[in-house]
């Protein structure tokens, strides 16, 4: 079996430690527009870009004003429980980048937040220079199940064959993108917000416990 060109890794769940701190400041921040949804739908959400989701939820009069106002809420409430010392890495994930980018596999985090969000979560983790780059959701026209995420780090880090491309995930939004984009390995695992039975209901090549397995699977030495 070949090793990928590039390794394309979702962040909350997949390498960095999932709480329950995303659904609750989602949730908070719909309940001050008079929208209250439960675990389950929030559940199904998750993997997506966050304003996308906003936009459908609150569409109707005033919808760019609510989403902002929305969105607004949801970053805070991160930025206030993700502290020095409260973000941690999924075991193992610091050593799959390290290995991957000591075998020349580029390596690429991508994420449904925006950039200010996602850059101080690095910061945090002090991965600003761990990786080869990091694609937001406003990066991009369309968050999962669109394919864009994955096709912007191949873009910024010079990958042009999708079949030299690893997308890994926590989510079935994550999965479904990597098979929009045509991956040649779309990997789920059920460290995060979705399990094993979940994942194995959306697209995928392989499905394992966490980022820990992904240098044997991959053969990345």
């Amino acid at each position: 079996m070949s090793t990928p060109a590039l390794v394309v890794l979702d962040m909350v769940g997949t390498t960095i430690e999932a709480d329950d701190a995303v659904p609750r400041a989602f949730q908070a921040a719909l309940v001050d527009e008079g929208i209250t949804l439960d675990a389950e739908q929030v559940r199904a959400v998750r993997g997506a870009t966050k304003r996308q989701v906003l936009q459908q939820l609150l569409a109707g009069p005033e919808v760019e004003t609510r989403v902002e106002r929305a969105y607004a809420r949801f970053r805070a409430e991160l930025l206030r429980v993700y502290t020095p010392g409260a973000v941690t890495p999924v075991a193992g994930a610091e050593d799959l980048i390290a290995r991957c980018r000591a075998a020349g596999v580029k390596v690429a985090l991508n994420t449904g937040f925006d950039r200010e969000l996602a850059a101080h979560l690095l910061t945090l983790l002090g991965w600003r220079d761990a990786v080869d780059a990091m694609v937001c959701g406003d990066d991009v026209t369309a968050g999962r199940p669109a394919p864009y995420l994955i096709f912007r780090a191949m873009e910024a880090t010079g990958v042009v064959d999708v079949g030299t491309v690893a997308n890994v995930g926590d989510t079935a939004l994550d999965l479904a993108a990597g098979a929009n984009a045509g991956v040649r390995w779309n990997i789920g695992v059920w460290s995060g917000a979705h399990d094993r039975a979940t994942l194995a209901e959306a697209p995928h090549t392989d499905l394992c416990g966490s980022v820990a397995d992904l240098p044997e699977l991959l053969v990345i030495p």
